[in-house]
């Protein structure tokens, strides 16, 4: 009865894993698929820390505020879209509310020097480092709610950064 009871308590914790996962698996799809494109410009960060093997560290310029004491711990950035789709910082806010027409959120919760986006490193494969040293941008696509997935890097002239094998693959 005992070993019963404790196979039933793992298939549910097991059940209630394979649920959530799958949930935020259909969330970050709904996003690709219905989100906002937002382009954050990037800002200078340690070039030390820059390239670390296969990843990028980001940061966003803003992200980047004089004013961190005064931010809760967990927040809306709220920008504007120029005609470029690139984000333009209008303030910081607690809640989802107020906001304006024309207005987005993006989430942020507060890391030890900047605020966190959720997209703060950019993966790649090996040997294609020298391609991304040109971003100037970060793509976000936000949904309504302010959760966003970063979807590649940007030029200055706000072109998405295709890897070399990307490209001979679509040719």
């Amino acid at each position: 009865m005992r070993n019963n009871i404790k196979s039933i308590v793992v298939l549910v914790n097991l059940a209630v894993v394979l649920v959530f996962f799958n949930w935020s698996v259909v969330e970050k799809e709904v996003i690709l698929k219905d989100g906002q494109l937002v382009l954050l410009q990037l800002a200078p960060v340690d070039p030390r820390s820059l390239m670390q093997g296969d990843f990028m560290r980001l940061s966003y310029a803003i992200s980047q505020t004089q004013d961190m004491d005064s931010l809760k711990s967990r927040g809306y950035v709220v920008v504007r879209l120029d005609s470029q789709q690139v984000a333009q910082l209008v303030r910081y806010q607690p809640q989802k509310e107020p906001l304006q027409a024309g207005e987005l959120l993006i989430r942020y919760s507060k890391g030890d020097w900047s605020l966190n986006l959720g997209a703060e490193s950019y993966f790649f494969e090996e040997g294609q480092a020298k391609q991304f040293e040109q971003a100037a941008y970060g793509g976000l696509k936000v949904d309504n709610d302010g959760n966003s997935i970063l979807v590649g890097l940007y030029d200055k002239h706000r072109k998405l950064i295709v890897p070399a094998r990307d490209k001979e693959a679509k040719q």
